[in-house]
């Protein structure tokens, strides 16, 4: 069984740290660099940063935001937002990132990830799925692009088995319904995808307590990402590692 990670994100908007409640009602959230350097001290195990508006503004990463959060990123860092095609994440990983996550740009362009893990091998590669419910769907939940704005009526089981196939070690889903609201993690999902999927699953959207980070990784995550509750001091990593081994888990140290 793998070791449990922590992984606290970065949502990024006007080089500021943000978060928001359903990807909206945005709210500033502090400077990257110091959130990183704290997180990092805090004993995060991955960190990710998320430009949210580069894919709708069809724009690249800002480059000069992950050089400056690069140094200060001690742990293994995953950057995301539009990142497009090999070049845009060639130049996000030269930028200092160590992985890179893609979610609208690889549902456009089947060939994309594809091409990303033969470029830059399979550990470099994140992929994304935000997910919303809908029951008209066979696994019950449909796959959204573009930070969550545009439904694609496509089954997120589906599109996993085929992000999958292409070899990507870490698929990230993300529930609409859970990001920020703080009511716990989307459990089915979770359950779903690691059931059905090699890549290792990260949970995404809705940690408020402890006992939600506890159930995802029950639920087969084993890496446990969350943003609201550590910007805002709701939970520390130093006490939820300890929370987590004391229920039997194995944590990274």
């Amino acid at each position: 069984m793998s070791l449990i990670q922590i992984m606290p994100c970065l949502d990024m908007q006007n080089g500021r740290v943000v978060k928001g409640v359903h990807f909206v009602d945005i709210a500033d959230a502090g400077d990257p660099v110091m959130c990183a350097k704290a997180y990092c001290a805090a004993g995060a195990d991955q960190l990710a940063m998320l430009d949210i508006t580069a894919t709708v503004e069809k724009r690249g990463t800002l480059l000069e935001v992950v050089r400056s959060v690069a140094p200060a990123a001690t742990v293994p860092f995953t950057v995301g937002g539009g990142i497009s095609d090999v070049a845009s994440a060639a130049a996000v990983l030269e930028a200092g990132a160590n992985k890179v996550s893609i979610s609208s740009a690889a549902y456009r362009n089947r060939a994309l990830l594809p091409e990303l893990v033969k470029e830059f091998g399979a550990d470099r590669i994140t992929a994304a799925i935000d997910v919303d419910a809908n029951p008209a769907m066979p696994s019950g939940y449909e796959v959204y692009i573009d930070g969550g704005r545009t439904a694609t009526g496509t089954d997120a089981l589906e599109w996993a088995k085929f992000v999958d196939d292409t070899g990507v070690n870490v698929i990230l889903p993300t529930s609409k319904a859970g990001d920020g609201a703080k009511t716990g993690y989307e459990l089915p999902l979770i359950r779903l995808l690691a059931q059905n999927c090699r890549a290792a699953i990260v949970a995404s959207g809705g940690a408020g307590t402890m006992e939600h980070f506890l159930e995802a990784a029950q639920a087969g995550a084993t890496v446990l990402l969350a943003a609201s509750v550590f910007h805002f001091h709701i939970i520390d990593i130093p006490e939820l590692k300890s929370y987590l081994k004391a229920h039997g888990l194995e944590v990274k140290d």
